[in-house]
């Protein structure tokens, strides 16, 4: 696949996960502003190896965006509702402090 395949790849991937990431939620989904200057900014880069790096730290956003970011919704004053994707919960292991034997 060629560099401007890839580079187009990458920006509708970043759209996509921003759009399932902040769902319902406006003033985060402007994250969409900041992809699209990022994006402007280095229009112009010519070197394939400047490329190939940009294209990596996209990949490692995207990547950290996916597994990381958990939406939480204020619901009173000191009070946080969290609102994990189903894709987050699926590698949920519980923490254990005395760890049991197999049988």
């Amino acid at each position: 696949m060629g560099q401007a395949a890839k580079v187009l790849q990458l920006f509708k991937t970043l759209h996509r996960t921003r759009q399932q990431v902040f769902k319902n939620d406006a003033r985060a989904l402007e994250a969409r502003i900041k992809i699209n200057e990022e994006f402007k900014s280095n229009k112009s880069e010519t070197s394939p190896k400047k490329i190939e790096q940009l294209i990596k730290i996209g990949s490692d956003v995207e990547l950290l965006l996916r597994t990381s970011v958990i939406q939480g919704i204020h619901t009173d004053h000191n009070t946080l509702k969290l609102v994990p994707r189903k894709d987050l919960l699926i590698e949920n292991v519980p923490y254990c402090d005395t760890p049991t034997q197999k049988k």
